[in-house]
């Protein structure tokens, strides 16, 4: 193929012909990994539920779920810029089915104990902290910068679709077969996508001089790449805050169901659905369009309609709950405009061999904020109720994003990214020199 005539990718590189079945080849195996880790995350809370029934414990899981992955990130995205992307990938998947398989056929042979099972979700909080910045910063290689926006959105709706379906595999595997076959089954997900990766050429994008460096180094340079453009700085802290903000959602969620509602199980059931399909619906249409060059307005937008909703559901009468449902899922479909959007914005901005460590920095914002935001929400609405929580954070939200739009340096990462897209020929993607 001539090479003039071949299309860049997101980076700038020269793509293959068949770049397409190469991201289709990848993300096969990374959705079935998906659905089976979701599966068996919620078997092993039932079994935890079942098991102890005890919140405290619950409460453990979670810090284990999600606090390795908060404080490892940044190294994780370190080591996505010194070392070989692909390998870090498999060996991630790998070594997470490997734990699975071993928990499984522990279950075969005895029972195991709670810690045996934390094995499992800290393995698993760990190897995401190397895997989501090494997957984050290889997508802009391997697609056209038209196309980036529509595959970071196919992953929120793998998410999506795990998200709805994975809790009903999992338990329902739990309560027939045993903890142990969602365990086997996890580790079948990990192969497969072993599978995926082994098979599609990722290109490298390593950084020469970091490989020269100590890891604290490393990390600095991570974050000049970030702190050098002002509009990087203000959109990554606004991120940070609005986790801080939605982390206690879900769980306040339910709670506004039954207390302020007085509705039971269904209700909450249907929220939680309709949560799901708005996102789901959400994210395929984002897929679908592409976004268009202008993101900053779609993210603040997001941050601003969830906001105001959000708002709108705690100022809603006791006898209100069908408005509250519909709210709950038109809330869901802004809200998904909002991940898709600011990971592309971060990949356009940033040089291909840092931006393992900008997703590392972001991985563990987000991370360490959204426990603290539970804990902090979770007070707040204790002392002053569901519904007016709902009214405050609603109202946080939709000031951040406004204010957020406010600063030149963050409407200029639009303007930037138009920029590299005519240096490189337009909307085509075509390069005119090799």
């Amino acid at each position: 193929m001539n090479e003039s005539l071949a299309p860049l990718s997101a980076a700038g590189r020269a793509l293959p012909k068949r770049w397409l079945a190469v991201v289709a080849v990848i993300f096969a195996g990374q959705s079935f990994s998906m659905i089976t880790s979701y599966a068996a995350g919620w078997a092993v809370i039932w079994h935890v539920t079942e098991t102890t029934g005890s919140a405290l414990m619950l409460a453990a899981a979670s810090i284990c779920a999600y606090l390795p992955q908060g404080l490892i990130s940044p190294f994780g995205g370190v080591v996505a810029d010194r070392c070989n992307r692909k390998a870090i990938m498999v060996a991630a998947d790998l070594g997470i089915g490997i734990v699975s398989l071993g928990i499984g056929i522990a279950l075969l042979v005895g029972e195991v104990t709670f810690a045996t099972l934390m094995t499992l979700v800290v393995a698993r909080s760990v190897g995401q902290a190397f895997h989501s910045p090494a997957l984050m910063a290889s997508l802009p290689l391997l697609v056209p910068e038209r196309h980036l926006l529509r595959i970071n959105s196919l992953i929120q709706t793998l998410a999506s679709v795990a998200a709805i379906g994975s809790p009903a595999i999992g338990i329902f595997l739990y309560t027939t077969q045993g903890l142990y076959t969602v365990m086997f089954l996890d580790f079948g997900g990990a192969l497969l996508a072993v599978l995926g990766l082994l098979l599609a050429k990722i290109p490298s994008a390593r950084d020469v001089d970091a490989a020269n460096q100590r890891v604290l180094a490393n990390l600095r340079d991570g974050w000049r790449a970030v702190s050098s453009r002002r509009g990087l700085k203000i959109l990554i802290v606004s991120l940070v805050a609005g986790s801080m903000i939605m982390a206690p959602w879900g769980t306040v969620f339910p709670l506004m169901t039954y207390d302020h509602f007085g509705g039971g199980g269904f209700e909450a059931a249907l929220v939680e659905a309709l949560w799901g399909g708005g996102m789901l619906v959400s994210s395929v249409a984002l897929m679908v369009w592409g976004g268009g060059k202008r993101l900053v307005p779609v993210i603040v937008l997001s941050l601003v309609g969830a906001g105001a909703l959000t708002c709108v559901c705690g100022l809603l009468p006791r006898e209100g709950f069908a408005a509250f449902a519909v709210l709950t899922g038109i809330s869901a479909v802004v809200c998904a405009w909002f991940n898709g959007p600011f990971m592309t914005i971060l990949q356009r901005s940033v040089a291909p061999e840092k931006l393992g460590r900008v997703m590392g920095f972001t991985t563990a914002a987000t991370g360490l904020a959204a426990p603290l935001g539970v804990a902090l929400g979770g007070v707040l609405a204790e002392a002053i109720g569901v519904a007016p929580f709902f009214v405050v954070a609603g109202a946080g939200l939709a000031a951040l994003g406004a204010l957020m739009y406010l600063p030149k340096s963050v409407r200029a990462l639009d303007e930037s990214a138009d920029e590299a897209t005519e240096s490189d020929g337009g909307n085509d993607g075509i390069r005119a020199n090799a």
